[in-house]
């Protein structure tokens, strides 16, 4: 025992320190997410306004005026987005949520129905077992009812107390408006001020982590969006209820690693079918299969190997980020991991970390 520490003591306190400054840098992050959500805000708001900004400034316009512009349109593109899906969404959601009920007591009545039959068919089963299994099913479905009511209600009701978060998009806006006026103040003093070492760090993050998050995000937000229309279309053909709002849970679950479209349709398909619905059944497993199949056509050539991280790593990460620190965490960690696999791919990772001697194939760790 005392050779494997030896062996692997310095092995295992390297790694125990990079968890350790991992395991800080998403404190410090979520501590200064939850009391400076306005300055977060702020800088996504910028990241999409600057573009714009920048391109008009470079056309003749003072850049207070080409921000002002900037900023005008972001607020009219959102203020139109926000009204116009927010509100169907809401009241879809509202809806479900109070249609629900109702369809789980129909569940329960075919379960009923079904146990009765199986009650008259098999004579050997015995009573006290085919009533049990009835309340065992009846309840499983008071059960389910009651979570998914929950869960859109708490849905409906998130979507509807937004005073806190409009407060700060609105001081968001007006310090991203400030910042995309000082930017060039700014880069000025960062340039001038800040140490090489941190200047060295910030141009590797820039080159191997936030290019990658970017591209990834815009590969993400065309498949969710194809995956959103191919479903909102199908569920329009069929004369769904909510098919809106269906489409955009199923998309936002489509964002998800390991879950996808598959967590709304298969409990909603598996339903129909036992409630003797089949015929919608049938055509939702159509349009299920068309989205798994463009997934699988379509992400290999949008998203490529933008990450470079699997899926269930990123998922498992994600879960323990969320656990730990909250919504911060969910936020942090995908850059995180892509970081780390960044520092891996350079080396970086192979000089902080001491193997053990003669331990593992050096060409293999190369």
């Amino acid at each position: 025992m005392i050779t494997f520490y030896q062996k692997y003591g310095r092995t295992a306190f390297d790694i125990l320190l990079i968890i350790l400054t991992v395991f800080l840098i998403m404190y410090v992050f979520s501590y200064l997410f939850n009391i400076a959500k306005p300055i977060f805000i702020a800088l996504v708001i910028f990241l999409l306004i600057e573009p714009l900004a920048r391109f008009l400034n470079k056309k003749g316009l003072k850049k207070i005026v080409a921000t002002s512009i900037a900023i005008l349109l972001f607020i009219t593109i959102v203020l139109g987005l926000v009204i116009t899906i927010g509100v169907v969404f809401t009241s879809q959601i509202q809806h479900l949520s109070q249609l629900i009920p109702r369809y789980l007591d129909l569940l329960q009545v075919v379960i009923t129905e079904r146990t009765e039959i199986l009650k008259g068919q098999i004579d050997a089963l015995p009573v006290e077992a085919v009533e049990q299994l009835k309340s065992i099913l009846v309840t499983a479905a008071d059960k389910s009812s009651l979570l998914l009511s929950s869960l859109l209600l708490g849905i409906f009701n998130s979507l509807t107390s937004i005073s806190t978060f409009v407060v700060n998009f609105i001081i968001g806006v007006i310090l991203a408006f400030f910042l995309s006026v000082e930017i060039n103040d700014w880069k000025r003093i960062a340039k001038e001020k800040t140490p090489k070492t941190f200047k060295n760090a910030f141009i590797f993050l820039r080159d191997n982590v936030i290019k990658g998050i970017v591209f990834y995000l815009k590969a993400q937000l065309k498949l969710i969006s194809f995956t959103f229309v191919i479903i909102f279309s199908g569920l329009l053909i069929l004369r769904i209820e909510n098919a809106f709002s269906v489409a955009l849970l199923a998309a936002v679950f489509d964002l998800l690693p390991l879950l996808g479209v598959s967590t709304v349709f298969l409990p909603w398909i598996i339903y129909l079918l036992i409630v003797g619905k089949t015929t919608i059944a049938i055509w939702l497993a159509v349009i299920l299969l068309l989205v798994l199949a463009f997934r699988q056509i379509a992400e290999p050539k949008i998203t490529g190997d933008s990450l470079g991280v699997s899926a269930f790593t990123m998922l498992s990460f994600m879960v323990i980020s969320l656990s730990l620190f909250g919504i911060a965490g969910i936020i942090l960690s995908p850059i995180l991991l892509i970081l780390i696999k960044a520092l891996y791919d350079q080396g970086y990772l192979r000089k902080w970390i001491h193997l053990p001697k003669d331990e593992y194939d050096q060409e293999a760790v190369k």
